[in-house]
């Protein structure tokens, strides 16, 4: 990762944490005016509106007191990761074990050992995260045997959101 990164995400950490949250993602795209650093925050029962102004002011004046990001202007977005959150880092995949996640690899299933017929060719799948340990990822698969995929083969992966059943009269 670039150095310069680093510090902005430690800083946004420290900034998420001061005002009782913590920083769940950080991202950096775009060119020229279109530059954009996203802030991802999030905190236990949620965060608001006002969570959200907090950290986006806290980092204004820290970001540009010390002029961390290269290249000039750009645009600050501080937000939650909402309820279809991306899942990047191994402690994204730990905090939704039970529940469905849409998982997209490079390379063909069959290459990682799974052996369902409909699955072999396949390089992504929504399933149930029935476990995340050493680095790999289990899902549950209703046809056969789980699907085991190596954490470091996964190239993107968010929560899938699924209305809640109503409930019966």
């Amino acid at each position: 990762m670039i150095e310069w990164f680093e510090k902005v995400e430690k800083i946004c950490q420290e900034i998420s944490e001061r005002e009782g949250c913590y920083l769940y993602d950080a991202d950096f795209s775009g060119i020229g005016a279109g530059r954009t650093l996203r802030v991802f925050i999030d905190k236990q029962g949620g965060v608001g509106v006002e969570d959200c102004s907090n950290v986006s002011r806290g980092l204004d004046a820290a970001l540009d007191q010390d002029e961390l990001v290269p290249g000039g202007p750009y645009n600050l977005e501080v937000s939650t990761p909402g309820i279809d959150r991306i899942l990047r880092k191994a402690w994204h995949f730990e905090k939704v074990v039970g529940k469905k996640i849409w998982v997209k690899t490079g390379i063909a299933f069959e290459e990682m050992g799974v052996h369902e017929p409909t699955l072999k060719k396949a390089k992504q799948v929504e399933a149930i995260l029935k476990e995340f340990r050493n680095d790999t990822l289990v899902l549950e698969n209703k046809k056969g045997d789980d699907i085991s995929l190596p954490f470091e083969k996964i190239e993107k992966a968010k929560v899938v959101f699924e209305m809640p059943k109503k409930l019966k009269p």
